[in-house]
């Protein structure tokens, strides 16, 4: 299976970024599912079904998110009536919406999507997500019940996705972290045939501050006080994410490409077998 996964998308900058590169990117890469990270893309705080609907028009199969989920508060609301949004699973018994999704391809074959949040500097902080990932697995089979498990943990420190990776290897197709907006350059293979990558990046301007306006984020390193509301930059967006290629058979990762393409950070569309 050819999954393609983008991180956090940023904004108005984010969103006019996918539209525009992901035509080329599916003509060119055949992802068999595409899943994006969602959480920032209504005004850099949240998603609302409006725009759901766009990605989903785009062909994005489904919408991971994160701790900026209720960002947009109608989403409180309506989330349950969109399965293929997720938020994080590990949040509390009886909190809107879910954090797994199986998506059915036209052949048959199936992947389940992970969205589960770390705890390390993160708010709110959630349930267990070590604990909550052995029960998420615990009801589906690699290989079997599905083809491919694709893991969006969400989260700040390093060290913590690190120890996920871990203990998924094996068990899972791929975890791939969000959240920091910064892509890591570590992606790669584990040694029982997990693809990893510590953060794939954002989607949005990189010549901001992780997205931001740099004037606004700079006033809140050097001043005392709070300053204007973080506003998303507006120049053209990188559109980060990972390409993984996994065995139908076993479901493990056959490959891991990251990809940054468009804006400041370049690199074109690689080449992927």
């Amino acid at each position: 299976m050819r999954i393609l996964f983008f991180g956090d998308v940023f904004g108005r900058s984010g969103r006019d970024g996918l539209a525009k590169h992901l035509p080329e990117v599916r003509r060119k890469l055949h992802p068999d599912a595409i899943v994006v990270n969602a959480e920032n893309s209504a005004g850099g705080d949240g998603v609302t079904l409006k725009l759901a609907k766009e990605f989903f028009d785009m062909g994005i199969d489904c919408l991971t998110t994160g701790n900026h989920v209720w960002g947009q508060r109608e989403l409180l609301g309506t989330i349950d009536q969109e399965p293929r949004i997720l938020r994080p699973h590990n949040y509390p018994e009886g909190t809107p919406g879910r954090g797994v999704y199986v998506h059915n391809l036209p052949d048959g074959r199936k992947l389940l999507v992970v969205n589960i949040m770390a705890r390390m500097f993160m708010n709110p902080i959630l349930d267990d997500p070590f604990a909550c990932i052995e029960k998420a697995l615990g009801q589906y089979r690699l290989g079997a019940s599905v083809q491919a498990i694709l893991f969006d943990f969400h989260g700040e420190v390093s060290s913590e996705k690190n120890a996920m990776g871990h203990v998924c290897d094996g068990r899972v197709s791929a975890v791939l972290g969000t959240h920091t907006h910064v892509p890591s350059a570590d992606a790669r293979i584990l040694p029982h045939g997990t693809a990893y990558q510590t953060d794939v990046g954002m989607c949005g301007d990189y010549a901001g501050i992780i997205g931001v306006k740099k004037e606004i984020a700079l006033w809140r390193f050097t001043h005392a006080t709070p300053g204007e509301r973080m506003v998303p930059a507006e120049g053209e967006a990188t559109i980060c994410g990972a390409m993984v290629v996994t065995d139908d058979k076993t479901g493990l990762a056959k490959s891991i490409t990251s990809l940054h393409i468009g804006g400041v950070l370049d690199k074109g569309i690689p080449e992927v077998d």
